[in-house]
C-alpha cells in the first residue's frame, strides 16, 4: 500500500447502457467496472460502485424488471447519494448517461474526476 491519502472513489461507467437490458451484457459491464477496484484498493483507496449498493436495495424493495419504476427510483439516486460521501470519481470509458451525471455531480461538489486509473493518486 502506498503513502497516498486514502479516498473513497466512485467508479462510474457503463452498466446498463448499450446492453438492451441483456443480463449477461450488464454483468460484463459490471465486471469491467470492478476490474479497477483492486488497483484502487492496492493504492490505499476504498472503491465503490453504485450498483454494489443500489442493486441489493432494489431487489429487497421488490424490483422485478430492469428499468421498472422502482429501478429508476433507486439506481441513479443511489450514485448521487454516494457522491455526497466520495472524495473522487473515476469515470471509465463508454457511453453512459448515468456516469455522465455522476461526473456532473462530482464537479458540482468540487471533487476530482479522473478519466484514467493512472491519474488517480497512488495508481501511476
Amino acid at each position: 500500500m502506498s503513502q497516498t491519502k486514502s479516498m473513497l472513489i466512485l467508479i462510474a461507467g457503463p452498466y446498463r447502457s448499450g446492453t438492451g437490458d441483456d443480463p449477461q451484457k450488464m454483468a460484463a459491464n459490471l465486471r469491467r467496472l470492478e476490474e479497477v477496484s483492486w488497483p484502487l484498493f492496492q493504492a490505499g483507496h476504498v472503491p465503490i460502485i453504485g450498483e454494489w449498493v443500489a442493486l441489493p436495495i432494489w431487489h429487497v424493495a421488490g424490483g422485478k424488471e430492469v428499468g421498472d419504476a422502482l429501478y429508476d427510483r433507486i439506481l441513479h439516486p443511489t450514485a448521487g447519494r454516494l457522491i455526497q460521501l466520495c472524495h473522487a470519481v473515476l469515470r471509465l470509458e463508454g457511453e453512459s448517461k448515468g456516469a455522465d451525471n455522476d461526473v456532473r455531480l462530482a464537479r458540482e461538489r468540487g471533487i476530482p474526476v479522473y478519466f484514467r486509473l493512472e491519474d488517480v493518486p497512488g495508481c501511476s
